[in-house]
C-alpha cells in the first residue's frame, strides 16, 4: 500500500516520523474572520516550522486544511519539494462556519460533491477555491479526506455532505480525518460511516482527548478499530500535558497501541516562526519524553509516531462506486 503525498505515492516504509494533523499554510479568509490564530499566510514562516520539525527527526506531516477555506496547495507542494518532507493534503470540508454564506460547498449536492472530492484524490487538487467554484487544478492530489462535524451538523438532517466523503472513501481507498467536537459527534459520525460501508481502519478520529471525562468512549472506538488522533498537546485550557500523557498510557495498557496517532493542530498561536510559544518540534523534544517518564515505550511510541501514520494513511483497496 502506499500513501498518496502532494509530491507522488510513498512507500509505508518511507513515510517516517509523522505528526497526524497539522495546518501549514492558511489563507486569510472566512477562518481567520472568526479566529485570527487560523492565519498561516507567510510561506517561508512556515518552511521554517518545517525545517524546526525536521531537525528533531520529522519526516511526514498531514495537513488538514481542506478545499475552500484556507488550503494554500500551491504552497504545500512548494514547502515539500524545498523542505524534502512528506505533505499528505485534504480534500473534503470543514465546519459549515468557515465558509461564506454564499460559498458554493454550501450548495453543491450530494453526487457534485462526490465527484469532487474524487478528482482531488485521483487527478489533482482544485485552486482558488476559497472564492471561485472548483476550475482550474494542479497535479499535486489530496490523500485524505477531511470532514467535520459540529452541533450544527448534527441537529441538521442533511447530511449530503457525509454521505459524499463516505462514498469517496469506498470508491477510492483514502482515509477520512473526522473534526468531531464531542463524545456524541465522534459515536454518531463513526456509526454512520461504517453503516454506509466504509471500514473501521479507513476513519481517523481527531479531537476526542479535548475532554478525558469519558475513558470508556476512547477504548470503544479504539477497540472498533478506528484510529484516534490525539492533538491536545500543550493545549492547557483542555488539560495538562501530564492528564495527556495519562491518557496514552491507559490506551497503551488496554492493548489499543495501534489505534493512536499524535499531532499538535498548529494555529498562528502555535507556531515558533509565527511568534508561538509551542512549535513543531513541542511533541519530539518535550511531549516524548513525558511520555516515556509515564511508562510508555519506545517501541509504542514508534508505533504512534511511524507506524501507525503509515498504516493509517495509506491508501485502502478501492470498491469503484457512485456517489448514490
Amino acid at each position: 500500500m502506499l500513501i498518496q503525498t502532494v509530491r507522488g505515492p510513498v512507500a509505508m516504509q518511507d513515510f517516517g516520523f509523522c505528526h497526524s494533523h497539522e495546518h501549514l499554510f492558511l489563507a486569510p479568509g472566512q477562518p481567520s474572520s472568526l479566529n485570527p490564530a487560523l492565519c498561516l499566510d507567510d510561506y517561508d514562516q512556515s518552511v521554517e516550522e518545517l525545517l524546526l520539525f525536521q531537525s528533531c527527526g520529522g519526516r511526514a506531516i498531514v495537513d488538514a486544511q481542506p478545499l475552500g477555506c484556507g488550503r494554500i496547495e500551491a504552497w504545500l507542494l512548494e514547502a515539500s519539494i524545498r523542505t524534502d518532507t512528506h505533505i499528505v493534503a485534504s480534500t473534503g470540508f470543514h465546519k459549515l462556519s468557515f465558509y461564506r454564506d454564499d460559498h458554493w460547498i454550501r450548495k453543491y449536492e450530494q453526487d457534485r460533491l462526490f465527484d469532487l472530492f474524487v478528482h482531488e484524490l485521483t487527478e489533482g487538487m482544485f485552486l482558488r477555491t476559497d472564492l471561485d467554484e472548483p476550475n482550474s487544478c494542479m497535479t499535486a492530489k489530496a490523500g485524505v479526506i477531511k470532514t467535520a462535524m459540529d452541533e450544527e451538523r448534527m441537529n441538521d438532517p442533511d447530511k449530503r455532505w457525509f454521505h459524499a466523503a463516505a462514498y469517496a472513501a469506498i470508491h477510492t481507498g483514502a482515509p477520512i480525518l473526522c473534526h468531531i467536537e464531542s463524545y456524541t459527534q465522534a459515536e454518531t459520525l463513526v456509526n454512520m460511516y461504517l453503516e454506509l460501508g466504509v471500514p473501521a481502519g479507513q476513519i481517523i478520529i481527531c479531537h476526542l482527548d479535548r475532554k478525558l471525562d469519558h475513558l470508556a468512549m476512547h477504548r470503544k472506538l479504539g477497540e472498533m478499530g478506528v484510529y484516534l488522533e490525539y492533538d491536545t498537546i500543550a493545549r492547557y485550557k483542555y488539560h495538562s500535558d501530564e492528564e495527556e500523557a495519562r491518557l496514552i498510557r491507559q490506551m497503551m495498557d488496554w492493548g489499543l497501541e495501534k489505534r493512536v496517532l499524535l499531532g499538535l493542530d498548529t494555529t498562528r498561536e502555535r507556531m515558533k516562526s509565527y511568534g508561538g510559544k509551542i512549535g513543531l518540534d513541542y511533541i519530539s523534544r518535550h511531549f516524548i519524553p513525558l511520555l516515556k517518564h509515564n511508562g510508555v515505550s519506545n517501541e509504542h511510541i514508534r508505533l504512534m509516531m511511524t507506524d501507525n501514520p503509515a498504516n493509517a494513511f495509506a491508501l485502502k483497496a478501492s470498491k469503484p462506486i457512485s456517489a448514490n
